[in-house]
């Protein structure tokens, strides 16, 4: 059902575009807001608006918000190609491969790290929304390696507070396009959704602080592999700040890297691996590390790219 809402429009969202302000206000992604907005069911002083107009702090705002959407189930069913790579009571930790997302999420067909383990037999926590219940962090689905899920309850409230308060070692190495100048440097820049509103995300002002530190590991005549540590966890923060400094990662055709060299090393998504997590075990409180080799496709690509320097 329908949900009608109005209210004046706060001091804090003075200047903002409409889109914004209602996924501000109302807990919307700047997609959905545009497609309210272009039903014509958002009024701002009584006449309709386009998302890019801007509100103005105690204008009288009316929307009619659409019903939430239902939130898919993990479906269970085992994920060829995901390892264990170890299992206690309290936690489950895998090395993720290709085209596996983290649970499943609205319009994601695919399958899911929740759903393959529960397919075989493994048991995760109940904790946290029903569709991602276990998960205490995400990798995008076209990103390989490790990942930790909860299996008890403990574990579950003990990691989110973990990676919540940057008390994970997050690493990562990357293959991107060119040679970052500096070598070795941090990218400070807030990230947000990509006011396009096609799923992408991008360096935007008013943004979530998103810092990302990178060390250059060898350059090759094309590109060159990097080293990455994560302060912050925004979603496709790697491949946003890797974009933002020219230097995309290899195959990563949605923040623009060259299709033509994906092509020559064989690359069909990004090349980016989580090769190492390390957090203190919820249960014994010692520090535990797991660690992931390259899969395949990454490593041909590399032993292309290196031949051809």
């Amino acid at each position: 059902m329908s949900d009608q809402r109005s209210l004046y429009v706060p001091e804090g969202l003075e200047g903002e575009r409409v889109d914004t302000a209602l996924a501000r206000l109302f807990g919307l992604s700047r997609g959905r807001a545009a497609e309210v907005i272009a039903a014509g069911d958002v009024q701002i002083d009584g006449r309709e608006v386009a998302k890019s107009d801007r509100v103005t702090a105690g204008a009288w705002l009316e929307v009619l918000l659409p019903p939430p959407p239902s939130a898919p189930v993990p479906i269970a069913e085992p994920v060829p190609g995901m390892a264990i790579v170890y299992e206690d009571d309290d936690i489950i930790v895998v090395n993720k491969p290709i085209g596996v997302a983290a649970h499943p999420t609205t319009g994601w067909t695919g399958p899911t790290v929740i759903g393959g383990l529960l397919g075989t037999g493994h048991t995760v926590a109940t904790s946290g929304a029903a569709e991602r219940q276990g998960i205490v962090h995400r990798l995008d689905a076209n990103t390989t390696g490790c990942m930790v899920v909860a299996k008890s309850e403990r574990a579950y409230s003990r990691l989110k507070r973990a990676f919540h308060d940057r008390e994970v070692t997050k690493r990562y190495h990357a293959l991107v396009q060119g040679h970052p100048d500096p070598f070795r440097g941090t990218v400070d820049a807030p990230i947000d959704r990509h006011p396009s509103g096609n799923g992408r995300f991008a360096v935007v002002a008013g943004g979530r602080p998103s810092v990302t530190h990178y060390d250059t590991i060898e350059a090759f005549r094309a590109a060159s592999l990097l080293d990455i540590t994560l302060e912050t966890g925004r979603t496709h923060q790697i491949r946003v700040h890797m974009s933002a400094l020219r230097h995309p990662c290899v195959g990563d055709l949605l923040y623009g890297a060259d299709p033509t060299l994906a092509a020559r090393l064989g690359v069909q998504r990004q090349w980016l691996h989580a090769v190492k997590l390390g957090f203190m075990h919820p249960a014994t409180d010692e520090y535990v590390e797991f660690t992931s080799a390259y899969p395949d496709d990454l490593q041909k690509a590399l032993d292309v790219v290196a031949a051809e320097s």
